[in-house]
């Protein structure tokens, strides 16, 4: 991405093994990211000409000496974060705030092939070559699957539970498919889009509501007799949407936060006063992935269906005018 709306598609040096704790993969599929439009509209900055892409799937073609869990020819995904999967922090579950972590967007996985650092800790083996429908579902567990899973959790969403979820995104659809595999009695999917309300309820929602802001709290708060929501993930990232999340709550309930927050300021009287739960931040994906890519290869659950665009690569320019402009939900990108 050179600028706000200027992404080039171009040849860059392969990349080789920099550390021993390195692997090499070739990618069998990658794709646009809601967080990526940040900076196509101009809303985070860019030093210069950077490389994009955090989602990934694919084989492994090299690997580094100290590299022990994976081996060329696997199949494998890791998460928008490379992590030792050793340290305290991952050994409780927070692989993204590892302490040695790597962001790979840093390195750019809109691409044919990427490096993996710490792939020991990072990268997991899907057990043999999946079959191709199943490609799109493993990419989504990379991100928005897992980020997804994760605000759900954060919210602790489970049974006699009532969920709403802010953002209709890929990631707002997943924590729909997770609330409900989580067990969610309710689940309240806020969304103005007919094609994402549809999936919403495909994924076990059983509300929609398309107020926002004040008006949404007012529903939701309707449809709960007066109390808000045991559980609401926020899958947004704006100070509306955080608001929105917190003020749908009930006193005790838990928000699970996940957009990517953009000048978001929580005035402190109303969260003291609130008595709600906030948990969230970058998803540790890679604590969930060996529970997805089961339940995805066992076909028990199916989030690939949030990609309703597939472009080759070459195309990708074209996949973020598509995103931008709300005419794909997520836009699947094919090496």
């Amino acid at each position: 991405m050179y600028g706000p709306g200027d992404v080039r598609v171009e040849d860059r040096p392969d990349p080789i093994i920099q550390k021993p704790t390195d692997a090499i993969i070739r990618l069998s599929a990658t794709c646009v990211c809601g967080s990526d439009l940040w900076p196509y509209r101009g809303q985070d900055k860019l030093a210069g000409p950077t490389p994009m892409g955090h989602e990934y799937v694919g084989v492994v073609e090299e690997i580094g000496s100290e590299v022990t869990t994976v081996k060329p020819g696997d199949f494998v995904i890791g998460s928008f974060f490379a992590s030792d999967n050793t340290c305290e922090i991952c050994r409780a579950g927070y692989q993204s705030r590892c302490v040695h972590a790597e962001l790979m967007g840093a390195i750019g996985t809109q691409s044919e092939l990427a490096r993996v650092p710490l792939a020991d800790g990072t990268l997991v083996a899907t057990g043999g070559l999946p079959d191709a429908d199943l490609v799109p579902s493993f990419l989504a567990a990379s991100d928005v699957l897992g980020t997804g899973w994760f605000a759900a959790v954060a919210a602790q969403a489970g049974p006699g539970k009532t969920v709403a979820v802010v953002g209709d995104g890929a990631v707002g659809l997943l924590g729909v498919l997770a609330a409900k595999h989580l067990g969610a009695e309710r689940i309240i999917a806020m969304s103005r889009h007919e094609s994402r309300q549809s999936l919403a309820l495909e994924y076990g929602a059983t509300d929609i509501v398309i107020e926002r802001g004040d008006e949404g709290v007012a529903r939701v708060k309707e449809l709960t007799n007066g109390y808000g929501a045991h559980s609401v993930v926020e899958a947004v990232g704006s100070q509306e949407s955080m608001l929105q999340a917190i003020r749908s709550t009930r006193p005790g309930g838990h928000v699970g936060y996940v957009g990517v927050a953009h000048d978001v300021a929580l005035p402190g009287d109303e969260l003291f006063f609130s008595g709600v739960h906030l948990h969230g931040g970058p998803a540790p994906v890679r604590q969930y992935l060996p529970t997805l890519i089961d339940l995805i290869s066992r076909r028990e659950i199916d989030p690939g269906k949030v990609f309703d665009l597939t472009l080759p690569l070459s195309d990708a320019a074209k996949a973020y005018e598509a995103m931008d402009g709300r005419q794909a939900i997520k836009a699947l990108l094919q090496p």
